[in-house]
């Protein structure tokens, strides 16, 4: 979890404009995930666009933005 927040407070810091996180929450327990989303959260409000990668789609309804689902390649929801 250290390297995602550290990743994560650097992004914060220089302001990008777009922000790739590919599954940022991987192998945290869920403490640290909600810090990591808590993260991203802080991220999005400060104007930052951000592309969330997550195979956990129990995290998906806490992030509450825009939310594209890909099966084998393909998209098959669109929502938000």
């Amino acid at each position: 979890g250290e390297a995602q927040r550290a990743s994560l407070a650097r992004a914060i810091v220089k302001s990008p404009g777009l922000l790739l996180a590919d599954e940022p929450t991987g192998n945290l327990d869920d403490e640290m995930a909600a810090e990591i989303i808590g993260l991203v959260k802080d991220i999005w409000s400060r104007g930052t666009t951000v592309v969330f990668a997550t195979h956990q789609a129990r995290l998906v309804p806490q992030l509450k933005r825009r939310t594209l689902r890909l099966e084998g390649g393909r998209l098959v929801k669109d929502e938000g």
